[in-house]
């Protein structure tokens, strides 16, 4: 599959909001802003490689069924069955040779943050699985945070940029009234977006940036001396 690789070239950044929403000290706010979006610019490179990366994964038929770019983010589509056995949250020894490769991709990239989220279909849970799942909203969570926890466990991608989330059956991509599109709809999906935190800034140099903010203080009037 082919990415526009033109579409991830335009990461977002809303500097309107970011004035909007700027505290009282000025200074220290400001070099967090031309940071943040320091940061954003300086991504174009990962992003391209990023995409590369997952085309190649495609090309070794990884199980993928959808590599989307959209603006400055990548969304990545994993089919369910390729990761899950029927009806179950566990990650399948199968799913866990795919979770490897993706893994060691998203592994290399320090520039992301990046959102797991499960998705079922419009099937409501019977049988013995409602003990464990009453409803489609704990399969979809549990399936993402399952995933989450291998990324971060076996594939050594830093878990303080893993985001675990459930929909249910909310957001399907295709129609439920067919059995294809029921297992189009049963999926993972691995979103990448623009990590906007700022680095570690100096704290000599931001207090000092916030002192030369501050504004002087007048001098005291001379003390007139009482006449006697």
């Amino acid at each position: 599959m082919n990415i526009d690789k033109t579409e991830i070239d335009r990461p977002e950044y809303d500097a309107r909001g970011a004035h909007a929403l700027r505290p009282a000290s000025r200074a220290p706010w400001g070099l967090v802003v031309q940071k943040a979006a320091a940061d954003v610019a300086g991504s174009k490179a990962a992003q391209k490689d990023l995409a590369e990366k997952i085309e190649k994964l495609e090309a070794e038929n990884a199980a993928l069924t959808s590599a989307k770019a959209d603006g400055g983010r990548l969304r990545v589509g994993l089919v369910d069955k390729i990761l899950f056995d029927s009806g179950a949250a566990a990650v399948s020894k199968r799913g866990e040779e795919v979770l490897a490769r993706v893994g060691a991709v998203l592994a290399t990239i320090d520039d992301k943050q990046i959102q797991v989220s499960g998705h079922t279909d419009k099937t409501p849970i019977s049988g013995k699985l409602a003990s464990q799942f009453p409803s489609n909203w704990e399969l979809s969570t549990a399936r993402a945070t399952n995933v989450v926890r291998f990324l971060s466990e076996k594939a050594n991608v830093p878990p303080q940029r893993l985001v675990a989330s459930g929909y249910a059956e909310y957001h399907p991509i295709a129609s439920n009234k067919t059995a294809a599109g029921r297992a189009r709809n049963r999926r993972i999906e691995i979103l990448l977006t623009p990590s906007l935190a700022p680095k570690a800034i100096d704290k000599g140099k931001l207090m000092a940036v916030a002192d030369r903010s501050k504004p002087s203080s007048p001098e005291p009037k001379p003390r007139s001396k009482s006449k006697r």
